[in-house]
């Protein structure tokens, strides 16, 4: 019978062990999770930041385009048409009319690079955490594969 008791008791002390163990590798992955919580958090933190400030800077170019001659025109206001009919009115030539038109077209295809550009910079950043946490991923089950045996 004390065979029996011994037996059970390495049963419960081994039992308490693999518990101890399995809540050590839950809060490794806790931590791990947190850090990259943070990580995530920051980059995006950094992102609106960037966004604001790209906002503020467009709003301050658009204020220089206004004070240019004739800049109000070129600028969006909140009653879309009147500008725009305004500055078409005011080209007196088909000459004028193609001259504006190639600005325009540089400038939209100018901001579409731009916008490109940020696309792929976001993907490069999206790509390159996501290949950071796959690795960390691994390591991880590798150290626990070292420590299981």
């Amino acid at each position: 019978m004390s065979e029996d008791i011994t037996q059970w008791l390495e049963e419960i002390k081994f039992l308490k062990q693999k518990i101890a163990d399995l809540e050590q590798e839950r809060d490794t992955a806790q931590a791990s999770a947190d850090n990259w919580r943070q990580l995530y958090n920051t980059e995006a933190q950094q992102r609106r930041i960037d966004t604001k400030a790209a906002q503020q800077q467009l709003e301050g170019l658009k204020e220089q385009v206004r004070q240019l001659p004739g800049g109000s025109l070129l600028v969006k206001s909140d009653n879309q048409d009147t500008p725009i009919r305004a500055e078409a009115a005011a080209l007196s030539s088909i000459e004028e009319l193609r001259l504006h038109l190639s600005e325009i077209l540089e400038e939209r295809d100018r901001l579409y690079n731009s916008l490109k550009l940020e696309q792929d910079n976001h993907a490069q950043t999206r790509k390159s955490l996501t290949a950071v946490i796959g690795d960390t991923v691994d390591q991880l089950t590798r150290e626990r594969r070292q420590v299981k045996e």
